[in-house]
């Protein structure tokens, strides 16, 4: 079964500073959903993080210890991040996306993912509890964002 979720909210803060902090995956832990470790294995082509870097993510799903890995495929800086599963459980693409908004940052991350074989059965709970986790983890990220300080710019 195809999994494809995806969750998008208005955060009141400038692209940059949105993009900085969720993109960063030192970060992964304080917002992500069930995300316990965050780990860069890989460098990136250019070195440090970007394009084919590779992070290795510790998390807990469905009380279920996974470990896996993506790998960054494509980088830009404040506006897009698309990583890919090279290791774990099953396939996964993951995207995050920040475009300007109004009122701020229109954040939006989607999961695409294949729930078939071993995690057939349970797919239909999964995509819900995928879809469930996105919002709570955009919900977390503005909350994070606005209590450490980093205030919209007047004018947003």
């Amino acid at each position: 079964m195809a999994l494809d979720e995806t969750a998008e909210r208005v955060i009141a803060l400038p692209c940059d500073q949105v993009a900085a902090y969720a993109m960063d995956w030192r970060h992964d832990a304080e917002w992500t959903q069930g995300i316990r470790e965050a780990r860069l294995t890989r460098e990136g082509d250019q070195g440090g993080f970007g394009a084919g870097a590779e992070v290795t993510r510790t998390a807990y799903f469905l009380g279920k210890r996974i470990d896996y890995v993506l790998r960054v495929a494509a980088y830009q800086p404040s506006r897009l991040l698309d990583m890919v599963s090279v290791a774990g459980p099953m396939p996964m693409h993951v995207t995050y996306t920040f475009d300007p908004h109004p009122r701020g940052t229109l954040a939006r991350i989607r999961v695409r993912g294949d729930a078939s074989g071993y995690y057939r059965p349970a797919a239909p709970l999964i995509a819900r509890k995928v879809r469930s986790s996105l919002r709570k983890d955009l919900r977390d990220l503005e909350r994070i964002l606005l209590r450490h300080g980093r205030r919209p710019r007047p004018g947003l």
